[in-house]
């Protein structure tokens, strides 16, 4: 997340805060840290996967990504999970068919920011 970006969550965060509204949930101003956050992770998986399976003599590369949304505590989140050519790549952050972010996850995630 880039300076500029972070100032703006920050400035819709306090304005969202002033007029009472919430921070989390599909408007709110943390939203879209908590999104980044699990699209990053999700590509650092798929980038440590693709490194160990090239560097055991494999050939596996990227085949583009699933967007799917997952439940938060604070509402919906719409990913993007990477997928592999060999369908060997199982992401931890996010499990296949998983619809609901593990408790707790997300004020980790959250607090990482503040």
């Amino acid at each position: 997340m880039t300076n500029k970006e972070l100032d703006s969550v920050m400035t819709k965060a306090k304005e969202q805060f002033k007029k009472g509204e919430p921070l989390f949930g599909k408007n709110g101003a943390f939203h879209f840290m908590l999104e980044e956050f699990l699209n990053k992770a999700l590509d650092a998986e798929m980038d440590e996967h693709i490194a160990e399976n090239k560097g055991n003599g494999g050939k596996d590369r990227r085949n583009g990504k699933m967007r799917k949304a997952v439940q938060s505590e604070y509402g919906p989140v719409e990913i993007e999970t990477p997928r592999d050519r060999d369908g060997s790549f199982e992401p931890e952050m996010v499990k296949k068919r998983e619809t609901i972010l593990a408790e707790g996850l997300s004020d980790k995630i959250i607090g990482l920011y503040v």
